[in-house]
């Protein structure tokens, strides 16, 4: 049953992406891209966003494995909006909304620059020495070995 489903969707996502849609009932053909109701419809998505969003405590917003349900959710959302009223997601209107989501949410959740250091001149130097040395010593070894054919036949 599951793979049904499954199959099913995935035949009605892929009509919706070559110009048909989901009504009630039928599929009909679009004629395009209606972006006003677009705009009108994607808050909802928003709003549902925001009520799942209040289950997460604020401290763990930045936290992806605290919502990401909610967030898949939500893209999911804007992707049948988008498609149901013939256009094509993503877009560069559907995309502003999701930045404005993004800035709501999410704009506390910068990542710190890393400062990356050379480590100390007693760790450093090994660690490009031995790999030096143990390559002229296999290079060598490969001559030596190659002069003594008698040894290995």
């Amino acid at each position: 049953m599951k793979h049904h489903l499954f199959k099913q969707r995935t035949w009605e996502s892929s009509l919706s992406h070559v110009g048909f849609n989901q009504a009630p009932g039928a599929f009909q053909r679009t004629s395009g891209c209606n972006e006003t109701l677009m705009l009108e419809r994607l808050p909802a998505c928003g709003k549902a966003f925001e009520d799942m969003m209040k289950k997460v405590d604020i401290k763990n917003w930045c936290n992806l494995t605290e919502f990401i349900m909610y967030y898949d959710n939500f893209t999911s959302c804007t992707e049948l909006e988008t498609n149901i009223v013939g256009c094509f997601w993503p877009n560069p209107l559907t995309e502003g909304f999701i930045t404005g989501i993004h800035k709501r949410f999410f704009s506390n959740c910068t990542s710190d620059k890393v400062h990356w250091e050379d480590p100390p001149d007693e760790i450093l130097i090994p660690l490009i020495l031995i790999p030096v040395l143990l390559t002229v010593g296999m290079a060598s070894l490969v001559v030596w070995c190659s002069k003594r054919n008698d040894v290995l036949v």
